[in-house]
């Protein structure tokens, strides 16, 4: 149960930031029906649950000496994955792409600390 609930959270949490992202960020395009915005969620959920800790643990060596900071990276690395593999999803220039990148690791940081002190109480 708690996979699934997970699973959940990350869907809607994906699907809040990509939301912001598209309206907030010039250059990050993201379709206008909400079907597509699912689609768009549901896969960037994918590639972070299952291909992002794949690559995080191959790169770790670089990680741990940039003392973390090359998570940026690699999250900006899934985000144009996302871009490649949806077309619903079209991020225009490399800043775009950053400013995507820090705007989603924010909101996701936000989403999953105000979660998880919740669900501790609950």
């Amino acid at each position: 149960m708690k996979f699934l609930s997970h699973f959940i959270f990350s869907f809607f949490s994906n699907f809040i930031t990509l939301l912001i992202a598209g309206n907030f960020i010039s250059g990050f395009e993201i379709s206008d029906n909400l079907a597509n915005l699912a689609v768009a969620a549901a896969i960037f959920m994918l590639i972070n649950t299952y291909l992002k800790p794949l690559v995080k643990m191959i790169l770790s060596p670089l990680v741990i000496l940039t003392i973390g900071l090359f998570t940026l990276v690699i999250n900006a690395g899934m985000l144009r994955l996302l871009d490649i593999l949806s077309e619903n999803v079209t991020i225009r220039g490399t800043e775009s792409l950053i400013y995507g990148t820090l705007l989603i690791a924010g909101v996701n940081f936000l989403l999953h600390f105000s979660a998880k002190h919740l669900f501790k109480t609950a």
